[in-house]
């Protein structure tokens, strides 16, 4: 059931990033590393930040433990449903309104000219938020009930709509793309909530989440689910903006660099990332709601195995992929993006910002499993400090190694902030606990096939060079 899970949800992810990659390659090409791809970046990572700290992030760490235990869950849903979604209306509506204001935040180094072109991007990406939020909230029910393949499909059709978006731009200026490609998020984001209300509707989940909301429970035990939410989701913020604020800090230091870092940052993100949705991301999703019951039922022995199996699977997975995408990282970004406007000279430094940030693979991804002990305990709070922690460092290291390094010690930074993050979430889930895990045969065997593939990739390497 977890492995079927995980590969429903491997599956969805790598057909929503296949289609990722070619909006990709379709950005590159027409809009290069330059201002104008530097400007969309910018306004599309913003509803970004904002989804992943609000939405994706620490509302699903908080919402779904919550709701398993809840015993009037219809109430309890439609309420956090509706006070969220007013606090985002409300905070579309400030960012519409100082737009340029939060760009020269978010792009520090950009031009009075620059942030005026940029602003109006940002506007129209905001509106993308909302539009998560209310995906993530029924994605959420959705995974109650074992339900992944929806949500792990339906972010093909953003992608799916910015590609449509950048062909119908091609004989534009690139001043012009960047409107075509952030009106095509707005769509994909109007299709994506589409799609989960129909899975809503299609699993009979309706019924689920209204039956309570007639019975009349004492407003005690209500109040008090509610506030352990809040409290919960409010610890789940800190811990999950970490991440997104080390990206802002990153975009903001590569906007006094030169033109093309925060676009070079963005397409070697991209391809770290695949790795990280395809395995640990798709398997946190899968076994996250099976902790969470077994932590309520106080089976600890099981959760540890099912952790048990998952890191085993995981490090095999992520282990392979940093090795691979290290020693392939210059053909990787030839292949995929050295075409239209990204020339060579692109694909070396994007390729060295690459290998910097797969060196961080491992310890994000082990992180992120081992992390959901925590959340399946609400144990939020001490979540949200190895997160400060693990980002104060990240940040240090991001100021050190910016000036002799340039864009390639920024996500060289980000790495070494993740190595501190699994160190501190390993220390929180109990470092005896883990060493029992690794302390298997298993090791012998996941150290000598990742010598055989090192030796595989060499060849491969220079047969890809003499091709290339």
């Amino acid at each position: 059931m977890i492995f079927r899970a995980f590969f429903t949800n491997s599956f969805g992810i790598l057909v929503s990033r296949i289609f990722g990659f070619i909006r990709d390659l379709l950005t590159a090409s027409v809009l290069g590393a330059n201002i104008y791809s530097d400007m969309f970046f910018v306004a599309f990572k913003l509803p970004n930040l904002f989804r992943r700290i609000f939405a994706e992030g620490a509302f699903t760490q908080a919402f779904l433990p919550a709701f398993t235990k809840s015993r009037t869950k219809g109430i309890f849903a439609l309420h956090i449903f509706i006070r969220f979604f007013i606090f985002i209306a409300f905070l579309t509506t400030l960012v519409v309104i100082f737009s340029p204001f939060i760009t020269k935040i978010f792009a520090y180094g950009f031009s009075d000219e620059q942030i005026l072109q940029t602003a109006p991007l940002v506007s129209i990406n905001f509106f993308y938020l909302a539009l998560i939020y209310i995906v993530t909230f029924i994605a959420s029910l959705l995974q109650y009930r074992s339900h992944f393949a929806t949500t792990a499909f339906s972010t093909a059709l953003l992608n799916i709509s910015m590609i449509v978006s950048l062909l119908l731009s091609k004989p534009s200026e690139p001043q012009n793309s960047v409107y075509y490609l952030s009106f095509g998020v707005i769509i994909g984001g109007f299709l994506q909530v589409l799609v989960h209300i129909y899975a809503i509707k299609k699993t009979r989940l309706l019924p689920l989440v209204f039956a309570t909301v007639k019975y009349r429970k004492t407003h005690k035990q209500n109040d008090l689910e509610r506030k352990t939410f809040y409290k919960n989701f409010f610890h789940s913020v800190l811990g999950g903006s970490t991440v997104q604020l080390s990206a802002f800090i990153d975009t903001w230091l590569a906007s006094f660099l030169a033109a093309g870092s925060i676009s070079y940052l963005y397409y070697a993100n991209r391809i770290f990332q695949l790795p990280l949705a395809l395995f640990a991301i798709a398997l946190s999703i899968g076994i996250f709601p099976r902790i969470t019951k077994l932590i309520k039922k106080n089976d600890e022995n099981e959760a540890v195995k099912l952790l048990t199996k998952g890191f085993w699977f995981l490090t095999f997975l992520l282990s392979a992929s940093a090795l691979g995408g290290i020693l392939l990282s210059e053909p990787i970004i030839k292949i995929l993006f050295e075409r239209g406007s990204f020339n060579a000279q692109d694909t070396i430094i994007c390729a060295k910002v690459l290998s910097m940030y797969l060196i961080g693979l491992i310890p994000f991804g082990l992180s992120r499993m081992f992390s959901l002990w925590l959340f399946a305990q609400q144990r939020q709070k001490e979540a949200a400090i190895i997160s400060a922690i693990s980002l104060g460092i990240g940040i240090i290291f991001s100021f050190i190694l910016v000036y002799p390094f340039g864009v390639i010690g920024l996500s060289l930074a980000n790495s070494l902030g993740g190595f501190f993050l699994f160190i501190l979430t390993i220390r929180a889930f109990g470092f005896r606990r883990f060493f029992s895990i690794i302390y298997s045969k298993k090791l012998l065997l996941l150290t000598a096939l990742l010598v055989i593939e090192f030796f595989t990739l060499l060849i491969v390497k220079e047969v890809l060079q003499q091709l290339l």
